[in-house]
């Protein structure tokens, strides 16, 4: 039996430019770049961002009270602490 011996991938290199391309080229390169990946975003629905940002809203609301409360009861202790001591 004969075995067959496979052939290891050839790695192909990637000629880097040394050259460095003008502020222009640049700028052009980055907005060519951009509105390719701008391409590949999946954006969502209308439906999605209303509900993302409703959830968003009563979770910012709910810290704040929880914020609030925790705020309220140090200012009690402190001026509990205050009057004991003053």
């Amino acid at each position: 039996m004969a075995e067959e011996k496979k052939a290891a991938p050839q790695k192909v290199a990637v000629k880097k430019t040394t050259e460095k391309l003008k502020w222009t080229q640049r700028v052009k390169k980055w907005f060519r770049d951009m509105k390719s990946e701008l391409k590949k975003v999946v954006w969502p629905t209308p439906k999605q961002t209303a509900k993302n940002t409703g959830v968003a809203l009563v979770v910012i609301v709910v810290c704040a009270i929880v914020l609030w409360g925790f705020d309220q009861v140090a200012q009690q202790t402190v001026r509990a602490l205050i009057d004991i001591f003053a």
